[in-house]
């Protein structure tokens, strides 16, 4: 499901403090660095990758690559660096506009107790 912009604008408020999480070096992006991505993917939903590549078709080959073998949407590309998310399937933390949320089981309902009764008045 591709994101929308609110979305997006989400993850990236959400992605802004996050630290690189995986780095693709010179030999560009090979199934090691798809299943680190993949791995902290899983793990974070949302991740920060750094390309060392050049020029910019290089890197947008290189993004397309790693968001099309992880399953990822590119929420931003700011230079060099990439934010990718992908959301999980059960206990996801983030949960975006718009998205349909995880299905969870309905709250149990609480039991009412019978009213106290009151007591009689003695007779004589």
């Amino acid at each position: 499901m591709p994101l929308n912009g609110k979305q997006k604008r989400q993850l990236r408020s959400l992605g802004h403090h996050l630290e690189v999480v995986v780095q693709v070096g010179s030999n560009g992006v090979t199934d090691g660095v798809i299943g680190a991505c993949a791995q902290a993917l899983e793990d974070h939903e949302l991740i920060k990758v750094k390309i060392a590549e050049e020029d910019r078709e290089g890197r947008a080959e290189a993004i397309e690559a790693l968001a099309s073998g992880t399953g990822a949407e590119v929420a931003q590309t700011l230079g060099r660096t990439v934010l990718l998310f992908k959301k999980r399937k059960k206990k996801s933390q983030i949960d975006l506009v718009g998205m349909p949320k995880s299905p969870e089981p309905p709250p149990a309902e609480k039991k009412k107790k019978p009213a106290p009764r009151r007591a009689r008045p003695a007779r004589d």
